[in-house]
C-alpha cells in the first residue's frame, strides 16, 4: 500500500440498494462506538485496545425517516504489518462504495501523523466527507477539537459517540447530503434483513479457516484472513446469489474455551458469535482436519443442537491430512459429534477450492429439511407402519401432527408414556421417511385416550 493509491470507486458489492455512509479513520479514535450510537445498539465489538475492528461491517441505519446503510470499517493506516495491510485494505475497499465518508478523529489527541495520511486518502475518494472530532464529552474540550481543521476537510463536527452529544446534529448533515434513497415507513417493522433469505453461519474454533472458507463462498476478501488465531472480532454477514439460490453467509469469531474469553475483547466476539448461530437457518461447523475433532469442537457442536438448526461438518484442511491418518481423523468426527446425526460431513481446502462446490448443495438440502411440512395423512400413515412394524411396549400412538417448522416439530398423542429409545426409533424412522436430511426433527409426546 502507497500513499499514492486511492480507492476503487467500483467496488465489488454495495451492501444494498440504500445510500452507504462509510465510518472511517485511524485505529482507536472511537468509530465502532459512533456506530453503535448510530444504530442504537452494541452491533460493533467495543474495546478501548487499539485494532479490535478488522473487518468492515454493514448495518442499516435509519434517521428523520430515511433509512442508509453504515459501514464500520478496522483504522487505516499507511504502513503496518501484514494484518494491518490487510485491514486497511479493506478499509479501502468500503471507501470505494461510499455516498458520505465520517472521517473520525480523536479531539483529546489531536491531528496525528496517521490522521494527516488518512486525510489524503479520503480527499481522493470524490464523496462529501464530515470530519468528526470525537470524544470532545464537554464544551471544554471544544477548542482543542479546532486544531483538526488542519487537517483540510472543514470544520470539526463535535461529538461524543460514548455519551451521544453532537450526534443528532452530524445526522441531521448526514441525511442531507444523501443521494435519493430508501425512505422509512414509521409503521414497517422490518428488521433489516430478507426473512426469505437463509441465514448461514460459519462457526468452528480459531484458525480452523472460517474466514478463507467464507471468502471463498462469498467469492471476495469480504472478511480478513490471517495466520493468527481470533483475527474476526465481529460477525460478518453477506448476501449472495447462488445457483442453489441466495443465501446470507455470517462469518463469525473463532469460539474459544470459556476460561480463555472470560473478559474483554474476545469475551464479546465470542457472545456476537452465539447470538449469530442463534438466528441461524443453518450451521455450518468448520474443522480443522489437521487437529482432528477436538472437545471444543463437540461443545460447539452441542450449542448448535441448542440453537435447533440443521448443520453440516466441514473438514477443512483435508488436503494437509496425511492419507494414512484419514480414517482416523474421520473415525473421530464421528465419535465425537455423533449426537447431531445425520449432518452431513464435507472433505474441503478453503485455500485451494477443493470440494468447496459441495457445501452449498448440502446448505441448500439441509435449508429445505429445515422448513419440511409433513402433509398429515402422510405422517399418520408413517406412524401406522413403523408401529406395525415395530410396537411400543404398553402404549400405542393414537395419532400425530406436526405442529411447527423451523425445525419439523410433531406431538404423538399417545395411550402412555413411551421409553426414550422407541422415540428414537420414531424419528429414525420418520426422518427416512420424509428425507429430512440433517435437520432437527422434534417429538412431543401427549398423553391421554385408548
Amino acid at each position: 500500500m502507497t500513499e499514492t493509491s486511492a480507492p476503487s470507486r467500483v467496488p465489488p458489492e454495495r451492501p444494498s440498494a440504500r445510500p452507504v455512509v462509510v465510518v472511517a479513520g485511524r485505529p482507536n479514535v472511537g468509530k465502532s462506538t459512533l456506530v453503535n450510537r448510530i444504530v442504537g445498539r452494541r452491533a460493533a465489538v467495543v474495546e478501548s485496545e487499539p485494532g479490535v475492528t478488522r473487518d468492515y461491517k454493514a448495518l442499516e441505519a435509519e434517521w428523520n425517516g430515511r433509512r442508509f446503510d453504515l459501514v464500520d470499517t478496522g483504522g487505516w493506516l499507511g504502513r503496518g504489518d501484514e494484518l494491518t495491510t490487510k485491514v486497511s485494505r479493506q478499509s479501502e475497499r468500503a471507501l470505494g462504495a461510499a455516498d458520505v465518508v465520517l472521517m473520525v478523529t480523536d479531539a483529546t489527541v489531536g491531528p496525528t501523523e496517521e490522521d494527516v495520511e488518512t486525510a489524503r486518502l479520503m480527499k481522493r475518494v470524490g464523496v462529501p466527507i464530515l470530519l468528526v472530532a470525537n470524544k470532545v464529552d464537554d464544551t471544554n474540550r471544544e477548542g482543542a477539537a479546532w486544531e483538526l481543521v488542519s487537517l483540510g476537510l472543514g470544520d470539526p463536527w463535535m461529538v461524543s459517540a460514548l455519551h451521544g452529544r453532537g450526534t443528532g446534529d452530524l445526522l441531521d448533515a448526514v441525511v442531507a447530503l444523501l443521494p435519493e434513497g430508501d425512505v422509512a415507513d414509521p409503521d414497517d417493522e422490518r428488521v433489516g434483513r430478507d426473512p426469505d433469505v437463509p441465514r448461514v453461519a460459519l462457526v468452528g474454533r480459531p484458525n480452523a479457516g472460517k474466514s478463507t472458507l467464507f471468502n471463498r463462498l462469498v467469492g471476495e476478501e469480504r472478511s480478513i484472513v490471517h495466520d493468527m488465531p481470533g483475527t474476526t472480532r465481529d460477525a460478518v454477514d453477506t448476501v449472495i446469489e447462488t445457483e442453489e439460490g441466495a443465501f446470507c453467509f455470517v462469518d463469525t469469531a473463532g469460539m474459544r474455551r470459556p476460561s480463555r474469553t472470560d473478559f474483554g475483547t474476545e469475551h464479546h466476539a465470542v457472545l456476537r458469535a452465539l447470538d449469530a448461530l442463534d438466528g441461524a437457518d443453518i450451521a455450518l461447523l468448520v474443522i480443522d482436519a489437521t487437529v482432528g475433532a477436538t472437545h471444543q469442537d463437540q461443545r460447539l457442536a452441542e450449542r448448535i443442537g441448542v440453537a435447533g438448526c440443521p448443520s453440516v461438518v466441514v473438514l477443512n484442511k483435508w488436503d494437509l491430512v496425511a492419507p494414512e491418518e484419514r480414517e482416523d481423523v474421520l473415525a473421530g468426527v464421528g465419535d465425537r459429534l455423533a449426537f447431531l446425526g445425520s449432518a452431513p460431513v464435507i472433505r474441503i481446502s478453503a485455500k485451494t477450492g477443493r470440494n468447496v462446490h459441495k457445501v452449498l448443495p448440502a446448505v441448500r438440502e439441509a435449508v429445505e429439511a429445515y422448513h419440511t411440512r409433513i402433509p398429515t395423512g402422510a405422517l399418520n400413515r408413517a406412524l401406522r407402519d413403523l408401529q406395525a412394524k415395530h410396537p411400543a411396549p404398553g402404549a400405542r400412538i393414537r395419532y400425530g401432527v406436526q405442529g411447527a417448522i423451523d425445525p419439523p416439530t410433531v406431538t404423538l398423542f399417545a395411550t402412555a408414556r413411551m421409553p426414550a429409545d422407541y422415540l428414537r426409533y420414531v424419528e429414525h424412522q420418520l426422518r427416512e421417511r420424509f428425507e429430512l436430511g440433517p435437520t432437527p426433527l422434534k417429538l412431543r409426546v401427549r398423553i391421554g385416550g385408548r
